[in-house]
């Protein structure tokens, strides 16, 4: 079952390609080009909302919310669009990972950290 998931999971990252490059197409809606962005930068990003070092928790992000992602942009995208995304690119090119994708991960962390310092900073009266 556990296999089933992961191919599952990996047949869903294939579709990343074709929704990056959806995000420069003219024919893609902008709330379209918006959630692809979002999920683009997600995926590209080294670090993720989970930490996968959190045990099971951290494989939560990958089973759940990628493909959720993934799903929803595809939706929104025109099916026309896909499938001539898909006719004009290879099917085994994939995204380049660059360091600064994780930025807004590691700016939300930043500011969650600030904000538990300062609950910690009135709990402990410090």
């Amino acid at each position: 079952m556990l296999s089933q998931v992961k191919e599952k999971v990996k047949q869903l990252k294939r579709e990343t390609v074709p929704i990056y490059h959806a995000l420069f197409d003219r024919r893609t809606p902008v709330a379209a080009k918006i959630l692809a962005g979002l999920t683009i930068v997600y995926l590209l990003s080294p670090v993720d909302l989970i930490p996968d070092f959190i045990p099971v928790l951290g494989l939560l992000d990958d089973l759940i919310l990628v493909p959720l992602l993934i799903k929803a942009t595809l939706r929104l995208i025109p099916k026309y669009v896909i499938d001539d995304i898909k006719v004009k690119i290879d099917s085994k090119e994939k995204l380049p990972a660059k360091w600064y994708y994780a930025l807004p991960v590691v700016l939300l962390y930043s500011y969650l950290l600030v904000v538990l310092f300062g609950y910690a900073r009135q709990w402990f009266d410090l």
